[in-house]
């Protein structure tokens, strides 16, 4: 696909797999879990890893210094975001998203995908969707949230949309994804796929699957000639990403596709139901490459990383953890709580008692309480921090676990205490 002495910079070795170092486990099938290395231009991931998300070339409230601090070892940004604002073409000649940001580790862009569809649909941006009505039925393909414009179409060569920001018409396409993503200048980048969600019909699911295989292998190409003409650039590594909602011989089919095309790595990705999440990873993982790593879009929850990690994700991103922190909300290890609530109007502990993080250290939950209610931004600041801490920490005692062979005892103490 590109030069030895280019592809050379990003390579993925395995550690220790989960079948191997608990082999007791009673699950009765295979686990994929793995640990891992995934080295870029711009340093090591260690995995399974927590990846930050920065959607706009910062994680909100947040300097990358701190992001630093709470152990981030990789940030993702937006494709689609710094597309529309300020250009891609500004992130290439500042040196790229890591550059522009001053994050000297690895990046990642998803591709826009995700973005066109949500924002043209206007669905949440969730892991599982409801489904109000039957996915079977008539009109359900062109379904669009309550309220919303469409603001995308797709059509087999690309997709239409407009600007969420000022409604300009705009086009994406996979050559398009690809050039944006160059100019973007991380070191993962993902390719251009549609996304369908749970609405939509068994028939347009098998359509829209074979668009993305398509679609795949444009990317490919336009990534290959990029890479070539931008030579004097480090090596961008390029995921295909599996799609094929709840259907397992969808998931298994496009895994395989694009399991034997020239991919970097895979990002898998699609709404899906929550309860089923580790079932169809773990059909993904059956038929995917075990020597190129595997992201998972979209997920933070305690109980989704494990049941992720356990079933062969090696990366995964979400916008969560700071997200529920400029609500007040704040991860503990008995649950995430509220800081709002008037009971910590006089609680001059930290927010969790023994955590490491910054806001831990150095500040209480009254002061904090006080921020919020005062409508200061440190306020989100502070629990931004801690929130990312807690995530990241809890994906590393994991990875930890793994390699000595206490996952599942790890898996159960965690999630009993989180969700008793």
């Amino acid at each position: 696909m590109h030069p030895q002495s280019q592809q050379s910079s990003f390579a993925f070795s395995v550690h220790h797999r989960l079948e191997d170092t608990t082999p007791g486990d009673g699950s009765g099938g295979r686990r994929h879990g793995r640990t891992g290395t995934i080295t870029t231009p711009h340093g090591e991931i260690r995995t399974p890893a927590f990846i930050p998300v920065g959607t706009k070339a910062t994680v909100k409230a947040v300097l990358p210094g701190a992001m630093a601090e709470v152990g981030a070892q990789a940030l993702l940004a937006n494709a689609y975001h710094l597309y529309l604002q300020p250009g891609a073409d500004i992130l290439d000649e500042a040196g790229g998203l890591g550059a522009f940001m001053n994050w000297p580790g690895p990046t990642f862009t998803d591709s826009g995908g995700f973005q066109v569809m949500s924002l043209g649909s206007g669905f949440k941006k969730v892991i599982s969707m409801d489904v109000p009505v039957d996915a079977d039925s008539a009109g359900a393909d062109d379904r669009i949230a309550v309220g919303r414009e469409r603001l995308a179409h797709i059509d087999d060569d690309g997709v239409w949309f407009k600007s969420h920001l000022n409604g300009d018409r705009h086009r994406f396409t996979p050559e398009i994804s690809m050039q944006v993503q160059h100019q973007l200048g991380a070191d993962v980048m993902f390719a251009f796929d549609e996304l369908t969600t749970l609405m939509n019909s068994r028939g347009y699911q098998e359509e829209s699957l074979e668009r993305t295989r398509l679609w795949a292998l444009r990317c490919i190409a336009e990534h290959r000639r990029l890479t070539d003409e931008r030579s004097h650039r480090p090596y961008q590594a390029l995921f295909g990403v599996i799609q094929g909602a709840q259907y397992e011989d969808l998931r298994r089919k496009a895994s395989a596709d694009l399991g034997a095309m020239d991919f970097d790595g895979f990002g898998i990705g699609g709404a899906l139901e929550k309860e089923n999440l580790g079932t169809i990873l773990g059909w993904c993982s059956d038929e995917l490459p075990e020597d190129k790593p595997r992201h998972l879009l979209g997920i933070s929850e305690p109980d989704d990383l494990f049941t992720a990690i356990e079933n062969g994700a090696d990366t995964f991103d979400c916008v969560s953890p700071t997200r529920v922190a400029r609500n007040s909300a704040f991860y503990t290890p008995h649950g995430r709580w509220n800081l709002s609530n008037a009971r910590f109007k006089r609680d001059f502990t930290p927010l969790v008692d023994g955590c490491d993080c910054y806001t831990c250290g150095n500040y209480s939950r009254a002061y904090i309480h006080h921020l919020f209610k005062a409508k200061e931004m440190v306020s989100a600041t502070l629990i931004s921090i801690h929130n990312e801490r807690f995530v990241v920490r809890m994906v590393d005692d994991a990875r930890a676990a793994i390699d000595n062979g206490t996952f599942h005892e790890l898996k159960a103490d965690v999630l009993g205490s989180y969700y008793r």
